[in-house]
Parts: structure tokens; C-alpha cells; sequence
């Protein structure tokens, strides 16, 4: 299974906020910094941070002294429950599209695919996204933190 370019920004977004201090509420990330910082398009940041701010994962505030912050949902969250959500739990393969597949009434490969997939989804279930920001990723996200993008980017 491939994940889609979104839910791998939402996901490196989530790790890149968990490294910052959850006490700090001065100098918080941007989303600007933090596109820049994962040298991401700013408009896809954007949405990706939208999203999750809907999920209710992450805090973010405008103006003098804003910035993005990681809630403590957002924290303890699944990563499988997280990809479920960002991604759906559709059919790996399209059986019922335009031109509906001719063995769909028949095919075993439809739900080994389904199996397949729920099993891809189950082996991310125990990790957390703070878990994802432990050592040694934690180190280089604390780099990409620190290099903040000057305020031209």
C-alpha cells in the first residue's frame, strides 16, 4: 500500500510539532517554517494543517505570538487510526468503477486485498505520533526546527 503525498506531509507535520516544547508559548512554528522546514510547498502545509486542526490534533493560533501547536490528542494519536482517516478505508483496487470489473461477483483477490490493507493499517495502530518523534528521528526534526526558514520565504 502507498499512502497519498498528503497523509505523508500530515504525518511529518505531527512528528515535526511534537518535538517542540508542549510548555513553550513563545517562538511556535509556523506553518510557513515548518513547510519550508520539510521543504514542502506552502499551500499543501497549509491544507494538511487544516485538516488536522479539524481532527482536533493540532492548535492553531494567529497573529503576534501564533504558531502551530501539537494537542495532547494529537500526541497520543494512532498512527494506524490517523492513516484510516486521512487516507479512507476504500478498496485498494477500484472492482465497481465506470467500467465494473468482470470477476467482481467471483474475485478472492478483492478480499485479500481488504485483508491486506487492514492488516497495513493494524501494524500502525501502536504507534503514536510522539512515539515517531522519539530518537533517532527526534534529533533531525529538532534540526529542521532549529533552521526555521527566514521570514521571506
Amino acid at each position: 500500500m502507498r499512502l497519498t503525498r498528503f497523509t505523508d506531509l500530515a504525518l511529518r507535520v505531527l512528528m515535526r510539532l511534537a518535538v517542540e516544547d508542549p510548555k513553550a508559548t513563545d517562538d511556535l512554528p509556523t506553518t510557513r517554517e515548518v513547510a519550508a522546514g520539510m521543504r514542502v510547498p506552502y499551500t499543501h502545509t497549509a491544507k494538511a494543517v487544516a485538516r488536522l486542526q479539524h481532527l482536533g490534533l493540532v492548535e492553531a493560533r494567529r497573529g503576534r505570538g501564533g504558531g502551530l501547536t501539537l494537542t495532547a490528542a494529537g500526541r497520543s494519536a494512532s498512527v494506524g487510526a490517523l492513516v484510516r482517516e486521512l487516507e479512507g478505508t476504500g478498496d485498494v483496487v477500484e472492482c465497481e468503477g465506470a467500467e465494473p470489473c468482470p470477476l467482481r461477483s467471483a474475485c478472492r483477490l478483492r478480499g485479500a486485498l481488504h485483508q491486506a490493507q487492514e492488516a497495513f493499517f493494524a501494524a500502525l495502530d501502536p504507534l503514536t505520533v510522539g512515539g515517531l518523534a522519539a530518537s533517532p528521528t527526534g534529533p533531525v526534526l529538532l534540526d529542521i526546527a532549529r533552521s526555521r526558514a527566514p521570514d521571506g520565504l
